[in-house]
């Protein structure tokens, strides 16, 4: 990808003020703002409408700034070699030397952290001398962002400027791994469990319970506004179906995440589709049973969310 170099100027320049900025990463685009700064901080969870209870992750370019914050380990170390840049958070102990904002932390001793993949992301990271907070760029509870328009429509003028970056590629959230203490999984995400696992050798499991501590752990969450019914096998005739698999149907009502089966494509449209059901007026949405494999787990936890009542 072409990096435009104004607009990172522009980006580097509402940052420095204590501005937010929409940011892409190669999962969904986030709203970004001085880690470092309480005022720069503040203004993410009241443009989010977030509770303040609820962390935030932190981005970071490289491992020399972070060590300036965290506390690292050695399987720390491991994943970051094997997926870092990527789709991975750690949640790390904090220094009490960190500058990162007790906002940000909601004054607990550990922070998640993440290195993006994305291109325009990784520019921007390099040229400025602060980390990055940047939860998901929506209002709290709804539908994450994966392109620029996305993010313009949660916030509209609200929100300064809103860093260009293509399409998220994978459409969903990183995968969160807890190493404070024993590892982990506390957020299914971009990252399959199942190499985790490979790379550590153990048998880590996704653990619900962190939510107060672990970003985007809320029972209601990445949610349309829309009721949505799972594992459907007749839809009703009013409602948006959304599939995995192609039928032999031209029904208008019906959805395709993918048509061939493919999870990793069905994550990387789960979120768009959803928005073009919620712009089409649609009542309800059902889902045809999705595998719970794979990428299929982390489908499955986001429509559950978006579907808690």
């Amino acid at each position: 990808m072409k990096i435009n170099n104004s607009s990172i100027k522009k980006s580097i320049k509402f940052l420095k003020k204590n501005e937010c900025i929409g940011m892409p990463t190669e999962t969904v685009y986030g709203l970004a703002a001085n880690a470092y700064s309480n005022t720069a901080t503040i203004k993410i969870y009241k443009l989010k409408k977030r509770p303040k209870f609820n962390p935030l992750i932190v981005h970071y370019f490289d491992l020399k700034m972070l060590k300036k914050d965290c506390y690292i380990n050695n399987i720390f170390i491991k994943l970051f070699k094997k997926f870092c840049p990527g789709p991975i958070t750690f949640i790390l102990k904090l220094k009490k030397t960190s500058s990162v904002s007790r906002i940000v932390t909601n004054n607990k001793n550990s922070l998640a952290v993440r290195f993006p993949k994305h291109p325009v992301a990784r520019t921007l990271l390099k040229k400025i001398n602060f980390p990055l907070a940047a939860p998901s760029a929506n209002i709290s509870t709804s539908i994450s962002p994966v392109t620029k328009s996305d993010v313009k429509d949660e916030f509209g003028s609200k929100l300064k400027y809103i860093l260009d970056g293509g399409r998220s590629i994978i459409g969903l959230e990183s995968t969160i791994i807890d190493l404070t203490n024993r590892p982990k999984i506390v957020r299914l995400g971009g990252l399959k469990l199942e190499k985790i696992n490979k790379v550590l050798n153990l048998k880590l499991k996704f653990i619900n319970k962190s939510f107060i501590k672990v970003p985007g752990q809320s029972k209601l969450h990445y949610s349309p506004g829309i009721p949505i019914r799972l594992n459907v096998i007749k839809p009703k005739t009013n409602s948006a179906y959304l599939l995995i698999n192609k039928r032999n149907s031209k029904n208008l009502n019906f959805f395709y995440l993918s048509k061939k089966k493919n999870l990793t494509e069905a994550g990387k449209n789960l979120y768009k589709t959803l928005r073009e059901i919620k712009k089409k007026k649609y009542k309800l949405i059902e889902v045809e049973k999705i595998p719970n494999i794979g990428i299929g787990q982390t489908i499955n936890d986001r429509l559950k969310r978006a579907s808690y009542k």
